[in-house]
């Protein structure tokens, strides 16, 4: 027997969560599947002897969705301010408020002394994105808004912004440069260009990258950890009596019959679909022998092939590493989100030929040693040169370590295809820990010194980990690489509410894969979006 609900949902990551609650919330028979033992897909939180770590998200960015979202629900979330810092060798510049981007130019100008004209010009671009983002997120937005209950905020504020916003966006439209190749146009000093944008993906736009400034003063922590966020989100779709099925993978779709199969065996009927999750698992799962329109099952068979050999954004090797270090020891040198570089010399120095041949073409037995040899190297040379990204939650929340202990969370931007090809020849537990030891070594003889005495255990995840747990195509956490031929998903940011629309009839999609570039607060948007098209075709 089948059960038949009026929407399902599948993932119970940020987006999942959001689309269901809301449908949810509207009087809908909602069931949300999720494959792993707990929501929040790429925002957990979790403990090891005592200290608790942030798996995935770092802080909450708002971008005028996440505060609006969470008010229109009635979810109450105790939030402290994240301040981020930006260190260069030994010397760290903390971000307190917008007169800071004066700091940063001073901090960037002493790093590069022959450079202080090109910095100024830098400089100059960030503030045009700045105020780029002041229009975009200066209000809260109208999708978590009932407009027609307030017309008159709706006349006075929403109209006049809305006139702004896409003058703006036409604006931004003109930044879709790879940051790295936009900022040559004002400076020829390699060093620089990689100082400010070698932790960002590869090819990231211009707009994206220098608008970061911004978002850094928009960032916040829940106390308890990222996961409160999740966390909260279930507890309200359960209030409105939601159901969810955790440890539930999904091995069929059958549109037009409108039946979901899991692995259990049983059979679940929807009126309407919000997939949550990888678009190319979407489309993979569709059973198109049970597809009777011509058209359509042509259509999601190109869809397949469109999709098959695109490549997921870089993802993140994170280390989590546990010190007898209390919390002043680390007050005193930078915040609790910290961006550092040990070196100014800059990714751009190295010369990635022999590791990219080693990804791409197999090696013999007799040649193993020395290639693994070479792999070695290449990552101690990317771990000296890379940009960190740290996080210390008992900076933002003293309770996530005992008294004198911390947890540090440390990641690098990381190749899957390199992690693909280390664990096909059985490295990936040598090379995990060689990362991890590597990490602690190039931080204690840098910015924390008496760090490698002071810890007491690390364990790390690779992009194959993140993979596994959430099913993103490569372990993506930001959904498609900026570098593949063609975008499969919405870019324009005019046409946002067109992203969640799929070939498949009442199917709908939320998340990462559905908008570029995409991140947390455009998860809850596409979350919110799918939820707004499924109840206004209900009605």
């Amino acid at each position: 027997m089948t059960k038949k609900y009026d929407s399902i949902v599948v993932g119970a990551g940020i987006a999942g969560l959001t689309a269901a609650t809301y449908l949810a919330r509207a009087g809908q028979s909602v069931l949300l599947f999720e494959k792993q033992s707990k929501v929040g897909g790429l925002i957990q939180t979790f403990e090891r002897e005592g200290v608790y770590f942030d798996g995935g998200l770092r802080s909450i960015e708002n971008s005028g969705v996440v505060f609006p979202m969470l008010k229109q629900l009635g979810i109450d979330i105790d939030f402290v301010k994240s301040k981020v810092s930006i260190g260069i060798g030994d010397t760290v510049l903390t971000l307190e408020n917008r007169a800071s981007l004066a700091d940063y130019e001073d901090f960037l100008q002493k790093q590069f002394p022959k450079n202080k004209q090109d910095v100024s010009r830098i400089i100059q671009e960030i503030k045009k994105s700045m105020e780029h983002m002041d229009v975009l997120y200066g209000i809260d937005n109208p999708a978590f808004l009932d407009l027609m209950a307030d017309k008159k905020y709706l006349l006075k504020v929403i109209l006049p912004w809305m006139f702004k916003f896409i003058r703006t966006v036409r604006k931004i439209t003109n930044l879709n440069q790879p940051v790295d190749e936009y900022l040559q146009r004002f400076t020829s000093n390699q060093q620089l260009i990689d100082i400010i944008a070698q932790h960002f993906f590869q090819k990231t736009p211009a707009s994206f990258a220098l608008s970061y400034f911004s978002l850094y003063l928009d960032y916040f922590y829940p106390k308890g950890g990222t996961a409160m966020l999740p966390s909260k989100l279930e507890e309200c779709f359960r209030k409105f009596d939601g159901e969810i099925k955790l440890n539930t993978t999904v091995l069929s779709i059958e549109p037009e019959q409108k039946k979901i199969h899991v692995q259990s065996g049983e059979v679940f009927e929807y009126t309407n679909m919000i997939w949550a999750g990888d678009t190319k698992q979407l489309y993979n799962l569709t059973n198109i022998n049970e597809i009777g329109d011509k058209k359509l099952k042509q259509s999601v068979h190109r869809k397949r092939e469109q999709l098959r050999d695109l490549k997921a954004g870089d993802s993140v090797f994170s280390a989590f590493i546990t010190v007898d270090l209390d919390r002043e020891y680390f007050a005193s040198k930078c915040s609790g989100h910290f961006f550092y570089t040990p070196s100014k010399t800059g990714l751009s120095t190295m010369h990635n030929d022999a590791i990219q041949q080693f990804i791409a073409a197999p090696i013999s037995e007799q040649h193993r040693e020395q290639q693994k040899e070479m792999v070695i190297k290449y990552l101690m040379d990317y771990c000296a040169l890379n940009t960190y990204e740290i996080s210390i939650p008992i900076l933002r929340d003293p309770n996530m370590a005992p008294k004198g202990k911390a947890g540090l969370i440390v990641s690098l931007l990381y190749d899957y295809n390199l992690a693909l090809k280390i664990e096909e020849y059985g490295w990936t537990a040598e090379i995990k820990q060689l990362l991890e030891q590597t990490f602690i070594q190039v931080l204690d003889r840098s910015i924390f010194p008496g760090l490698k005495q002071a810890v007491t255990s690390s364990f790390s995840s690779s992009p194959l980990t993140i993979e596994k747990r959430t099913g993103n195509t490569e372990g993506g956490i930001t959904g498609w690489a900026f570098t593949n031929p063609i975008m499969p998903a919405e870019s324009r940011m005019l046409q946002i509410y067109k992203s969640v629309d799929t070939l498949l009839p009442s199917v709908y999609q939320a998340g990462q894969w559905v908008y570029s570039p995409s991140g947390m607060p455009t998860c809850i948007l596409t979350g919110k979006l799918a939820s707004d098209k499924v109840l206004k075709k209900s009605k």
